[in-house]
């Protein structure tokens, strides 16, 4: 593959000005679905390029009362300049203030009268490791403090300190200040940026394809072409409608991560983080909590989730990343008897509790008997079947189970078994009604699930009229499974 010319200095004018645009047209997401979500301090306006902000007028968030939001937007066409204090505290080409320098400059007038503020430098440029600085930013809050401000003077973070806070005209006091309040939102590919508005735009009830993306951006760039640098509410429903991009309603959102970071946690009306409460290094190898955490806290965390989303919320996004039983979990927590519409991506597709089928999709039943007990033990197969290993864990452990029911998809399970949401929602509802009639004189359902983690959560929303159900996780172990949660139903 031949190597792409270097770009030329328009070129780089023009991509910067549209990855602007793309964050700005962040913000207006965010103006749109807080909004709509009633959220407790919601974006009023979206200011770009707005007089009075200093260095930090790129990108204005302005809520209904303070701390407003005031970002610097820097874009760069390859990675040979790292953030770093060289970076951050040259000064520029023609001798004037660096850009740290301006960042405090416009942080001391924004504060002057006492009032919060929020400031972010965002960057696709990378973080320098090697940085004294730089190297304790927080990658989950994008802030150096508070280990910035750790150690001595003669470390060699107290030195970089007193560097940093000299360059910038500040007192190392100031420089903490200062620093407890600014975000290093680093690494922002402009690829990466494109995927994340995907996933603003389907929770805030828009198309969110890429040339929906690419609407929203020029919106923008031409509102300020116009001499428009304070985007309202009623502007952007308004360029919404224009544009064509309404495909649902905004949505509040809940985050529950405990795979890996989820990349709208920081967006999300309610957050579970448990990444780092899972046992194993990768997401792949997450399946199971770290002791000293269990099942049973992840479960009340989980079932606290619709007290602590904005109230009357009912149309919800669930992003982030879980297995199986926790995705089922999540769907028993907001049931559809509390007329709650759940939604989630999968596969690129929004898949919607509410979404509209022709008929319940009956599954294919097999029957295994076992006589080792009164209970029933039932397998959902859609992405592969996981019959011999359910067998084999319900005979060793002695489940007390008088058979295992495994359902599958009429076609059997396999990938794609499922294709869109009409097709979970239909295979949602006949799961359930077959299990309803299976279970009438059981006292007890023992759940495994094999499948796509947007049919637990739809099948999840749908599990009421049946019997209390143990929820079973595929924990990869010589053990096989593990029970994780018991539902009342």
């Amino acid at each position: 593959m031949e190597p792409l010319p270097a770009p030329s200095p328009t070129s780089v004018r023009i991509t910067g000005d549209h990855y602007q645009w793309l964050i700005a047209w962040e913000g207006c997401l965010a103006l749109l679905r807080e909004n709509a979500a009633r959220s407790e301090n919601p974006v009023a306006s979206v200011g770009v390029e707005l007089d009075g902000a200093g260095n930090l007028d790129d990108v204005v968030l302005m809520r209904r009362t303070p701390p407003h939001t005031y970002t610097q937007v820097k874009y760069t066409v390859d990675s040979s300049t790292p953030v770093n204090e060289e970076y951050l505290t040259k000064p520029s080409k023609d001798g004037g203030p660096s850009i740290l320098k301006k960042i405090a400059k416009a942080w001391r007038k924004l504060t002057a009268d006492g009032m919060p503020v929020d400031l972010a430098l965002f960057t696709n440029r990378a973080p320098d490791p090697a940085d004294p600085l730089v190297a304790v930013r927080d990658s989950r809050s994008q802030f150096l403090m508070p280990k910035a401000g750790l150690q001595g003077p003669r470390s060699a973070l107290g030195a970089a300190r007193t560097r940093w806070a000299a360059a910038v005209d500040l007192t190392e006091d100031q420089l903490r200040k200062l620093l407890s309040v600014l975000r290093f939102d680093l690494a922002r590919d402009q690829t990466h940026v494109q995927d994340r508005l995907q996933l603003l735009m389907a929770v805030a009830g828009l198309r969110h394809d890429e040339q929906a993306v690419t609407s929203g951006a020029g919106w923008v760039a031409k509102q300020v072409r116009e001499g428009h640098r304070t985007l309202t509410l009623d502007m952007v429903k308004a360029a919404v409608e224009t544009l064509g991009l309404k495909a649902g309603p905004a949505r509040a959102v809940l985050s529950i991560a405990t795979l890996k970071p989820d990349p709208l946690a920081g967006d999300a009306d309610y957050a579970i983080d448990w990444i780092d409460r899972f046992d194993g290094s990768s997401d792949f190898t997450k399946r199971r909590p770290l002791p000293p955490a269990a099942w049973t806290q992840l479960q009340t965390d989980i079932e606290a989730a619709p007290a602590r989303l904005p109230l009357g919320s009912t149309a919800i996004s669930i992003t982030g990343s879980t297995r199986l039983a926790p995705a089922f979990l999540t769907g028993t927590a907001f049931r559809m008897v509390t007329g709650a519409d759940l939604a989630v991506l999968q596969r690129g597709q929004l898949w919607s509790t509410s979404d509209p089928y022709n008929a319940p999709q009956h599954p294919t039943v097999h029957q295994h008997p076992l006589d080792q007990g009164d209970e029933l033990a039932v397998a959902i197969a859609v992405a592969t079947d996981p019959t011999e290993d359910v067998l084999d864990y319900l005979r060793e452990q002695l489940v007390p189970v008088s058979e295992l029911l495994v359902l599958t998809p009429p076609g059997g399970a396999k990938d794609g078994s499922v294709p869109d949401t009409a097709a979970a929602n239909a295979l949602a509802i006949g799961i359930r009604d077959i299990v309803r009639r299976a279970t009438r004189t059981t006292p007890r359902i023992h759940l495994f699930l094999a499948g796509p983690m947007g049919l637990a959560l739809l099948l999840g929303h749908r599990w009421n009229r049946l019997r209390p159900t143990v929820v079973y996780e595929d924990v990869r172990t010589a053990q096989g499974y593990e029970a994780a949660f018991t539902v009342q139903a």
